[in-house]
């Protein structure tokens, strides 16, 4: 086998996990099948605007590329002022279109709350960082004075989720133009129709205030052929994809430089000293929001045997309701499934539970779920399949154990070396150091929940590559411009 041909396939890797997500394949569970994809319905072609316009919509990958070439050469002509204008405008588009785009979004995917597809919008529009991020670095000595700029690589290929549609794209849009980048996107074909929406009024705006055309660009058909096509450019200098193990391990193979998403099973460990009532509420917070389609979101509980059923009562007091080990076990075997792929058999999620609320997912089992239900939980054993893969559903199993080592230890096997994002409650400061230490994850929360803290926030957490969250310093070339013997003035 040649090493084009182990590319291609690498590449078809790539693509297929991430295409696949939730349309019958894995999401992190297992191998990505290399069936033919349903790419569902997508708009009609796009005709040109007046003027020969096409805002960033295209069929053809060649053009799609080539357009964002163009805007690219001509946002480097431009200042660093320039480029925040547009950052601004992508938030504007957004800030005055939440409830038309979440309502749109959620309409198209039918997975998540339509809250909290406010809130991320929101959040994202405000919070994502842009501008701000360019700052040089400057050494002066002896021998003169170095100077150090981030430079933009150029044209960028990304391939996007369907868990959150809008946020993914507006987060790398505004990180990678205030980077001085343009954007080629393949988008997740069940979101498809949402994608082209907002990438249309994006460039609409910006054209019409900064007159460049095609800063962002998407594939109107996205499907293994485009996505491929966009991986293997010449003129794509580098490539940001979301999605499970194999879209990590096959983006890291490719000779373009990667910035990979990557799977996360994030666990929870609550020792004896902890806030019950303060880690419940925020398991509840974090785990119920939008539905659990957050890839830091707490996934699976460890708690130890002398606070369990403390920790148990107090998550009925917080919004949650408890099912019977045999009701886990029955959901259990609803919200996955064994297909059979080229590499044998391997667990997928059931679609039809992906992100819908707590009473769809008591329906699947006969039950009726209380309407206001945040979250389903009950106990598991450690080996369950809710435990041991990533559900991105409302429900979250609690394993018992017997003191905080064995949780920690739990914790970790459950994380299967993901490196994405750990969470603990505990007032014991030594237990929290181990617990951070042991996991080595990017993200680590102590007492709260994984959609709280400080500092700027990202759609795109790139674990297995080590670039952590993302910013507009993630999409640079670190350049230094060195004079020897002079400009030091003191």
């Amino acid at each position: 086998m040649t090493q084009a041909t182990i590319n291609e396939n690498l590449i078809r890797d790539v693509v297929q996990e991430v295409l696949t997500q939730l349309r019958g394949g894995a999401a992190g569970t297992g191998p990505a099948s290399r069936a033919p994809v349903a790419m569902g319905t997508v708009p009609s072609p796009t005709p040109p605007a007046p003027g020969g316009h096409r805002w960033g919509i295209f069929e053809n990958v060649n053009e799609a590329v080539a357009a964002a070439k163009t805007a690219q050469a001509e946002l480097a002509e431009r200042t660093i002022a320039t480029r925040a204008e547009i950052v601004q405008i992508i938030r504007d588009v957004v800030l005055s279109r939440i409830e038309e785009l979440g309502k749109m979004e959620l309409d198209e995917t039918k997975i998540g709350r339509l809250d909290h597809k406010y809130d991320k919008l929101k959040l994202i529009a405000q919070n994502v960082s842009g501008t701000e991020f360019l700052k040089s670095e400057a050494y002066s000595g002896d021998q003169g004075l170095t100077v150090v700029e981030y430079a933009p690589y150029g044209v960028i290929g990304a391939v996007t989720p369907v868990t959150h549609v809008v946020p993914t794209i507006c987060c790398n849009a505004l990180q990678m133009i205030a980077a001085g980048n343009s954007v080629v996107i393949n988008p997740h074909p069940g979101g498809i129709r949402t994608a082209v929406y907002v990438t249309r009024l994006w460039n609409q705006a910006i054209y019409e205030k900064v007159g460049i055309d095609n800063l962002i660009c998407l594939m109107e058909k996205p499907t293994l052929e485009t996505a491929n096509a966009i991986f293997s450019h010449p003129d794509i200098r580098m490539l940001c994809v979301t999605g499970g193990a194999a879209v990590a391990r096959a983006a890291m193979a490719s000779k373009k430089k990667a910035v990979v998403a990557g799977p996360g099973n994030p666990p929870v460990v609550v020792d004896e000293t902890a806030d019950i009532d303060r880690a419940a509420e925020k398991i509840i917070k974090g785990a119920a929001y939008d539905n659990n389609l957050l890839c830091v979101a707490e996934k699976q509980v460890f708690a130890v045997c002398g606070i369990f059923d403390r920790l148990m009562d107090a998550m009925a007091r917080h919004g949650g309701y408890r099912l019977t080990r045999e009701q886990m076990d029955a959901l259990g075997r609803k919200a996955f499934v064994n297909e059979e792929g080229p590499q044998g058999a391997h667990l997928v999620l059931n679609r039809d539970l992906v992100g819908r609320d707590p009473q769809v997912l008591g329906a699947a089992i006969g039950l009726t779920i209380p309407a206001g239900t945040q979250l389903l939980y009950g106990e598991t054993d450690a080996g369950h399949v809710f435990v041991q893969h990533e559900q991105m559903m409302p429900v979250v199993p609690f394993v018992r154990c017997r003191d905080v080592d064995e949780a920690i230890q739990l914790a970790k096997e459950s994380e299967h070396g993901f490196g994405h994002t750990a969470i603990m409650h505990s007032m014991n400061v030594a237990n929290l150091t181990k617990m951070g230490r042991v996991m080595n994850t990017t993200l680590y929360f102590k007492n709260g929940a994984t959609n709280e803290g400080e500092g700027f926030i990202s759609y795109s957490i790139a674990t297995p590559t080590g670039e952590g969250p993302t910013s507009p310093l993630t999409f640079t070339r670190v350049r230094r411009c060195i004079m020897i013997g002079n400009l030091r003035i003191v």
